[in-house]
């Protein structure tokens, strides 16, 4: 009989009701969630070939393009997803990520509020960048949102599929999905440089012709956000290096030490009783020493040096500042949110880190 839509849409409730942010269906598998960061498997039939097959059709895909496919499905009062399909050893597979219809905030996030300063500058490129399910696309629509709600500003946001859906607040949102709204990201980054826009949202940094037009933008006065899966800054800055030729890279660097705001590393870490997630963040602000290592006067591993020192100096009641990955995990552990394992196990110099918090 296969999947239908009546017992699929079921399927996601349940998902949502258990926190799920991810839902994995497989040829000849029994269904799964990720809750938490982990995978479980729920009790349920196996799926079948005929599954997929009619899963497909509800979501609206046709048999020529099940074999990898990307996409968005909505399921009105429960929640949106975000899909792949793909085969596997001549099976069929599809993974669908939950995103909820309300759009998160900082608190929701359990970020820092005053990443609300990310959203003060008038132009410039800021970076979410993190691992794949590290929460970027959330993270961002946080800072969409926040803006939604304090400034009246012309956002567009260039996606592929577009998650979250944002209302019309104080801001005009242009959502626009790519192979929808527009057949690439480069043709609707050139097409939103014409639509009076003060702050693009691109989902991703894919490729040198998106860098150089998104730097293009920022230094004609716009704010530009995207992501990278880059885990640091110093990997960030060396990435998006080397989308392009050697003989403009000394160019290229002088105009990413000005056009810079900052870039923002992304991980997410279980609670102690591992039923909660919280972000951890290493964030580089750009600043003269930054610049210099961007340029080449200075090592670009120097910038880990930058953002320690500054990082002594963090506080949650002042204005945004530096902070490293490390620094993050140990506020989290000396709140009693995190365990030292979780510590020792995410952090980026375990050796050092280890000595910090088992002697302090």
């Amino acid at each position: 009989m296969g999947l239908n839509a009546k017992s699929f849409h079921g399927l996601v409730k349940l998902a949502v009701e258990h926190h799920a942010s991810d839902i994995h269906l497989r040829q000849d598998e029994s269904p799964s969630f990720r809750i938490n960061g982990e995978i479980t498997n729920i009790k349920s039939k196996e799926l079948t070939r005929e599954d997929l097959e009619s899963l497909y059709k509800v979501i609206g895909l046709n048999n020529s393009k099940t074999q990898e496919s990307d996409g968005s499905y909505d399921i009105t009062g429960i929640c949106r997803l975000r899909y792949n399909t793909f085969s596997f050893l001549g099976k069929l597979g599809c993974v669908l990520r939950i995103i909820k219809y309300e759009i998160p905030n900082f608190e929701s996030l359990k970020l820092p509020g005053h990443f609300s300063d990310l959203t003060l500058k008038k132009s410039g490129i800021t970076l979410v960048t993190g691992p794949t399910g590290s929460g970027k696309s959330s993270t961002l629509a946080s800072i969409i949102n926040h803006i939604n709600n304090h400034h009246g500003k012309h956002i567009i946001s260039l996606e592929d599929p577009v998650e979250f859906v944002h209302p019309m607040i104080k801001s005009k949102i242009s959502q626009r999905e790519i192979g929808v709204d527009s057949e690439s990201f480069n043709l609707a980054l050139k097409s939103a440089l014409r639509q009076d826009p003060d702050i693009i949202l691109i989902g991703e940094m894919r490729d040198c012709e998106t860098v150089e037009i998104a730097l293009k933008a920022a230094e004609t006065g716009h704010h530009i956000f995207s992501t990278l899966h880059t885990s640091d800054a110093v990997s960030t800055i060396n990435r998006l290096i080397s989308m392009f030729p050697s003989e403009v890279q000394e160019n290229l660097k002088d105009r990413l030490s000005e056009s810079l705001n900052a870039v923002i590393c992304q991980k997410l870490v279980p609670s102690i009783n591992r039923k909660k997630i919280y972000p951890v963040h290493e964030v580089m602000l750009n600043g003269p020493g930054i610049k210099e290592c961007i340029l080449g006067k200075e090592p670009l591993t120097r910038i880990h040096q930058i953002i320690h020192e500054s990082g002594k100096n963090y506080s949650s009641k002042n204005s945004l500042s530096s902070i490293s990955l490390d620094q993050s995990l140990v506020r989290l552990y000396n709140s009693s949110k995190i365990t030292k394992d979780s510590v020792i196990e995410n952090s980026r110099n375990p050796n050092d880190i280890e000595k910090e918090i088992f002697f302090e």
